[in-house]
């Protein structure tokens, strides 16, 4: 049985996908690189990534398919802990070139619904962190937001704070996958940032902190208080870079 490794980028996964057509092979499953749990039923083949080939890839998606189909496996790409992701993207697009652009009312089959589902996941992952990002003011005149999300989302919500904070220099890190989207007032890109250290926070800043929480604690109506119903309107996991979680 065959299994591609590929660099772990969406250029590498369209790469490998070409290559299996390429060369009339069917893999089992694809897995980037750092994530192969590698096992000795299966034969490895690493593909190395060719823009050009990703391009024609892309092209075919969007022209035999759907635009919402590369939507959908973009989204699909993006859930980085679902271990079976490539995998899953591949079976979706073999079906999508046989049914075309109406791949995704074939909801009976599990190569569609599984995808669906995912997306559905990072979805919902993104509603939530576009209001649960909490951003600090620190040295350099610069706007810092520490997220952990379940998903890689950075190019997902990144968009949308250049747009809302147009006029502000803002970094959101994403501490669990050591990225950062850096913003200048005119554009965004995303880089590798390590752990490192927090940068430092302004003395103002901490004031503000103050006088949020105070604000968000005396809004709070004691008596209808449900924790049960605030942890799933607000995961406990998100309560670590929250400002008035603190």
């Amino acid at each position: 049985m065959i299994c591609y490794t590929y660099d772990g980028s969406f250029e590498g996964l369209l790469t490998a996908i070409y290559e299996s057509y390429y060369r009339r092979e069917k893999p089992v499953e694809i897995h980037s690189v750092e994530n192969l749990q590698p096992s000795m039923l299966y034969k490895y083949i690493h593909i190395a990534t060719d823009i050009d080939k990703s391009q024609k890839v892309y092209n075919s998606i969007r022209e035999k398919i759907s635009e919402e189909a590369l939507d959908n496996i973009y989204y699909v790409f993006l859930a980085d802990r679902e271990y079976e992701r490539n995998t899953i993207i591949y079976n979706y697009l073999k079906l999508g070139w046989k049914v075309g652009k109406n791949i995704d009312l074939y909801l009976a089959d599990d190569r569609v619904l599984k995808v669906v589902k995912i997306r559905q996941r990072v979805e919902r992952e993104v509603h939530r962190l576009m209001g649960f990002v909490r951003f600090s003011l620190v040295s350099g005149n610069i706007y810092y937001a520490p997220i952990e999300p379940d998903n890689n989302i950075l190019p997902l919500i990144a968009p949308h704070f250049a747009a809302r904070l147009s006029d502000q220099n803002w970094i959101i890190h994403d501490k669990a996958r050591g990225l950062a989207a850096l913003y200048n007032t005119k554009n965004w890109l995303i880089i590798d940032a390590g752990p490192g250290k927090i940068p430092h926070v302004d003395t103002n800043e901490k004031l503000y902190r103050d006088l949020w929480k105070e604000f968000y604690n005396s809004i709070t109506i004691k008596e209808r208080y449900n924790l049960s119903l605030h942890k799933r309107l607000l995961p406990v996991r998100y309560w670590v870079n929250l400002t008035e979680k603190w």
